[in-house]
């Protein structure tokens, strides 16, 4: 058999496909030079010929006008102009994104405000970008130790109001100080005036022409707090507390007695919250009070004041009918009569706390779980009357959180079955209880939802006890 050459197929091929056209003759592309046939076209596919690689004719859309009929005052078509693409800062070193400020004002929100003390000396830079934004010291109280600030040079002392100026500090603590550093620190820089809100005298002895020149001189003053001052004197308190104080705290001034109350009863109609520790105030001190203070007041705080008897209870119940926050911390005299008035008559109260308070007994306790619905943290530390009869009445709460047991000597295993019903709570303290072993303490981990469990000198808890609560309670911060 012959073999047939290429030239021979094509020409077959070409002939088949003439008859099947039956003359059909197709135009060229205007868009192309070559005027070849389709003939021509297979010709040059088959035998490699002429150029092998044709490109197809664009095909007409119907959306877009052709380019030769284009429609008379038609618009243009929208210019697209590109975005330019932000120029970002290209950082070679560490040191120099170190010293970006754009960065560093992001990276100190990771430190807290006694962390970022440190950061502030660290360079000049650091310091400038710290001191610039208050919220940076939110929290943080500067102390003035008055006692070195004599050594320093006037301009010294200056330089380093004007920083505290600089960081919006709202509070201010001096310790150790005299008339003259009160009048020192007024004259040095008089622009503190409207800035501090809360001044603390703490251990100084400043009388009462320094305080009042303080109080004058620091006009948008509204938290005061005296601790430790005893050159001040009840008269002082008179001529020196001003009506826009609404927190005041008096704590071991020798001075302060019944007398010292009054003036804050009739001179502070605003007040929401009184700290008081003072030994010599009586009864008849909390019988100054009035209902005019009883709208705003929500804390008060009285601690060690040995004098008050359940008598003050009745003064306080019917004066200040709004207490949210009651402490009678070391009121000694205070008995199960005291804290029944207190449950029938504060039906507001979220925190009490009835430390070192020996009177008290379960009864109490009984009071407290019956009528204070709203209650969410009790202190009974050092009540060594307390059994675990008073607990099971305790146990009952549903809105107790915080529970503070510390040393109440009564407390057995027993009493801690009941406490592990209480599935609110989240801080419970158990510091000193000599009669807890690590069978009942273990029971503990039936409270999942604790957050905090002190158990330090408690001779029933062991090292194995310790990891045994830590790891069923991996939520809980376990104290030892």
């Amino acid at each position: 058999m012959s073999s047939i050459s290429a030239q021979g197929v094509v020409e077959r091929a070409s002939a088949e496909l003439s008859k099947r056209i039956n003359g059909l003759g197709l135009r060229s592309s205007k868009h192309h030079s070559s005027k070849g046939s389709v003939m021509e076209r297979v010709t040059n596919v088959f035998c490699g010929g002429g150029n092998a690689a044709v490109t197809a004719p664009e095909k007409p859309s119907r959306l877009l006008p052709s380019r030769g009929h284009q429609t008379k005052n038609a618009p243009p078509p929208p210019v697209v102009q590109a975005r330019k693409p932000k120029t970002l800062p290209v950082y070679l070193t560490i040191n120099q994104l170190m010293m970006d400020e754009t960065f560093l004002t992001k990276f100190f929100f990771y430190f807290t405000p006694c962390e970022r003390c440190a950061l502030a000396l660290v360079c000049v830079k650091w310091r400038d970008v710290l001191y610039s934004l208050p919220h940076y010291w939110i929290g943080l109280v500067p102390v003035l130790q008055c006692r070195e600030l004599r050594g320093f040079r006037p301009n010294e002392r200056s330089r380093m109001y004007s920083q505290l100026l600089r960081r919006g500090f709202p509070s201010l603590c001096l310790m150790a100080a005299t008339n003259e550093d009160a009048l020192d620190l007024i004259n040095s820089f008089p622009l503190l005036s409207t800035q501090i809100i809360t001044l603390k005298l703490r251990c100084s002895s400043i009388g009462d022409q320094g305080l009042e020149s303080l109080m004058d001189h620091f006009q948008k003053l509204k938290e005061l707090e005296l601790a430790g001052c005893n050159e001040i004197t009840e008269q002082g308190l008179w001529q020196c507390l001003n009506s826009r104080i609404n927190s005041l705290t008096l704590t071991d001034c020798i001075n302060v007695a019944d007398e010292a109350v009054g003036a804050v009863a009739q001179l502070l109609p605003e007040l929401k919250q009184f700290h008081l520790q003072a030994y010599h105030v009586t009864d008849q001190a909390l019988g100054y009070f009035s209902p005019k203070q009883g709208t705003h007041l929500v804390t008060l705080r009285l601690h060690s004041c040995w004098e008050i008897t359940n008598h003050g209870v009745v003064n306080i119940v019917h004066s200040l009918p709004n207490l949210t926050e009651l402490s009678l911390s070391g009121c000694s005299k205070i008995t199960d009569d005291g804290v029944e008035l207190i449950a029938e008559n504060l039906q507001k109260l979220k925190t009490l706390d009835l430390s070192w308070c020996p009177r008290i007994t379960d009864a109490a306790l009984e009071y407290i779980a019956c009528d204070l619905n709203l209650l969410e943290a009790l202190t009974l530390d050092r009540c060594v009357h307390v059994t675990d009869i008073g607990i099971g009445y305790i146990s009952t709460m549903l809105s107790l959180k915080s529970l503070y047991l510390r040393w109440c000597s009564q407390i057995r295993d027993f009493g801690l079955q009941h406490l592990c019903g209480m599935r609110n709570l989240h801080i419970l303290s158990l510091a000193g209880c000599p009669l807890l072993t690590s069978n009942g303490l273990s029971s503990l981990i039936q409270l999942r939802h604790m957050k905090e469990l002190e158990l330090t000198n408690c001779p029933g808890a062991s090292r194995e006890l310790f990891d045994y609560l830590r790891e069923h309670l991996p939520c809980c911060l376990v104290i030892e």
